[in-house]
């Protein structure tokens, strides 16, 4: 099984992931909304169920995709020490943009 950095390192897989944020979707809103065809919808939504970031429910005759966060936190886990890099980097910006001089 791909580790979620790898699934994640797919571009239209994180599109996917980005509006499943909002709302659950259906295969077919989810065509319509990224212009993707139902083949490699489908396939990224099986690489990405596989790897137990999104879950699908069965509603008549339609599967509902939703997002599973709890993956996501090994993700997160490792974004945190660079997080303080670059909170640390962004406060220093702010600092010396708040120093300058206002154009005029």
């Amino acid at each position: 099984m791909e580790s979620a950095f790898e699934v994640l390192a797919e571009p239209n897989r994180r599109a996917i992931l980005t509006l499943l944020v909002s709302s659950q979707q259906t295969v077919g809103e989810i065509e319509r909304r990224l212009g993707m065809s139902q083949p490699t919808v489908s396939k990224h939504l099986r690489v990405l169920r596989d790897a137990g970031l999104v879950e699908a429910t069965v509603d008549a005759q339609r599967r509902l995709y939703r997002l599973k966060p709890q993956p996501l936190q090994e993700v997160d886990a490792w974004l945190a020490p660079f997080r303080r890099f670059w909170s640390s980097h962004l406060d220093a910006l702010e600092r010396h943009l708040d120093a300058m001089e206002p154009p005029l």
